[in-house]
C-alpha cells in the first residue's frame, strides 16, 4: 500500500477525534403562544449555531408548554427541516419551571444555555456566555443587563423599574461571601455545567426556578459569575415582522411577586429578624415611659403601704395605661419574631447541609 493511501484514514481518524472533543451545547427556548416569531427566532438561532461549528457541537431543544395557538405545529416543522432541532411538547401550560426542568432532563451537551423565544438577547450572548464559562470553569454564567458595562432597551418603565427592584431585593438576601454580590437573580438566559445542573433537584414551578438555582449552586459553593448583557424588549417590532399581532404570556405582576417572594428562600430568618428588630425598638418607648411613671409614682407612695412597688405600678398603669399595654404587646411580638427568626435560620441550615450531603451521594 503507498504513504497515500495509508495517510487517508489517519487523516480522517484525527479529524473525527477532533469533532469528538468540540464541547456540546444544548441551546434550550421555551416557548408559550410564540406562533407570531417562533420560526424566525429558531432559524435565527440555528445559523447563529452554525457559525460556531469550528467550536461546537450542538442540538436546539424548544420546549412547547401547552401553546393554544401553531407554536406546536410550528416548531415540528423547523425540527423536521434540521435533525438537531428537538421539539417537547406539553399538553398542559405547566409554566417555565416545568419547562426548564424537562428540558434539562432531555439536554445531551456539556453545556446547556437557555434563551427566551422572544431573543430580547441576542443570539451573540450564546457565544459569549459559552466563553465564560470555558474562560472560568463556572458552573453558571448569567447574562446580566443591570451590571456594569450590561444595558437594557425598548422596555416598559414599570416593567423595568419592578425588575431592577425585584433583582436588587434578590441581590440583597442572596449575597454570598464565596460568591460577591450578584445582579440578576431573576434573568432566564444563561449557560449551565450540564453535569452540575442535573445534581441540583429543582421543584420551582414557575419563574422562581431561576432564583431556586442559584439559591442551591450557593449551598455547593458552585462558582457563579455573570457577564454584561443588552436586554433590548421590543415584542411590537417581533410582531409586525411576522404581519400579526403576538399573544404573550408574560404576566408581569405574578412573576415579579415571585422573585420578591423568592428571597424568602435565601435569607429565611431576615423576614422574621428584622421586622422583629424594629419593633422591639419601637417597643421601648413606650417601656421607657411605663418606666418613667412607675419611678415616679414608688417616690410618692413611699412609706404609705407595705405593698409600695406593686401600689407604684399600679399608680403607673391608672396614669398611663397605654404605655404598659403598647408595650407589652409589641414586646411580646417582637420577642416571638426574633425566636421564629432563630428556628428558621436553624432550620435553613439543616436543609442545607442535607442538600449538600444528598447532591454530593448522587453526583
Amino acid at each position: 500500500m503507498s504513504p497515500v493511501d495509508q495517510s487517508e484514514p489517519l487523516e480522517r481518524t484525527s479529524r473525527e477525534q477532533s469533532t469528538s472533543k468540540k464541547p456540546f451545547v444544548s441551546i434550550v427556548v421555551p416557548a408559550y403562544n410564540e406562533g407570531a416569531i417562533l420560526e424566525n427566532n429558531l432559524n435565527i438561532i440555528s445559523d447563529y449555531m452554525v457559525s460556531l461549528e469550528d467550536d461546537y457541537q450542538w442540538e436546539l431543544i424548544v420546549v412547547n408548554d401547552g401553546s393554544t395557538d401553531d407554536t406546536g405545529s410550528i416548531a415540528d416543522a423547523c425540527s423536521s427541516k434540521r435533525h438537531n432541532i428537538k421539539v417537547l411538547h406539553h399538553m398542559y401550560n405547566f409554566r417555565l419551571g416545568q419547562a426548564l426542568r424537562h428540558a434539562f432532563n432531555n439536554c445531551h451537551g456539556d453545556y446547556v444555555v437557555v434563551l427566551d423565544a422572544d431573543l430580547n438577547y441576542s443570539t451573540d450572548h450564546i457565544g459569549m456566555l459559552l466563553a465564560k464559562a470555558k474562560e472560568t470553569k463556572a458552573k453558571i454564567v448569567i447574562a446580566s443587563p443591570y451590571m456594569k458595562g450590561g444595558r437594557v432597551s425598548n422596555v416598559p418603565w414599570l416593567r423595568k423599574t419592578l425588575s431592577v427592584c425585584a433583582n436588587k431585593f434578590l441581590a440583597f438576601f442572596a449575597r454570598d461571601r464565596f460568591q460577591g454580590k450578584l445582579t440578576t437573580l431573576t434573568g432566564m438566559v444563561r449557560a449551565y455545567d450540564r453535569q452540575f445542573l442535573s445534581r441540583l433537584n429543582l421543584k420551582a414551578m414557575d419563574m422562581d426556578i431561576n432564583p431556586e438555582i442559584i439559591y442551591k449552586a450557593m449551598i455547593l459553593r458552585a462558582r457563579v459569575v455573570e457577564i454584561p448583557a443588552h436586554l433590548n424588549w421590543n415584542p411590537e417590532e417581533a410582531a409586525e415582522m411576522q404581519g400579526m399581532k403576538r399573544i404573550s404570556s408574560i404576566r408581569v405582576m405574578r412573576n415579579i411577586l415571585s422573585s420578591l417572594l423568592s428571597g424568602f428562600i435565601f435569607r429565611p430568618f431576615m423576614f422574621f429578624i428584622i421586622p422583629g428588630t424594629i419593633i422591639f425598638l419601637f417597643s421601648l418607648y413606650p417601656i421607657a415611659w411605663a418606666f418613667v411613671h412607675t419611678i415616679t409614682m414608688y417616690g410618692k407612695v413611699s412609706g404609705k403601704t407595705g405593698y409600695t412597688f406593686s401600689a407604684a405600678v399600679s399608680k403607673a398603669f391608672e396614669l398611663s395605661p397605654h404605655s404598659f399595654i403598647v408595650g407589652g404587646i409589641t414586646l411580646m411580638i417582637s420577642v416571638q419574631l426574633v425566636c421564629f427568626g432563630i428556628i428558621s435560620m436553624q432550620n435553613k441550615r439543616y436543609f442545607e447541609e442535607l442538600f449538600h450531603l444528598g447532591s454530593n451521594l448522587n453526583p
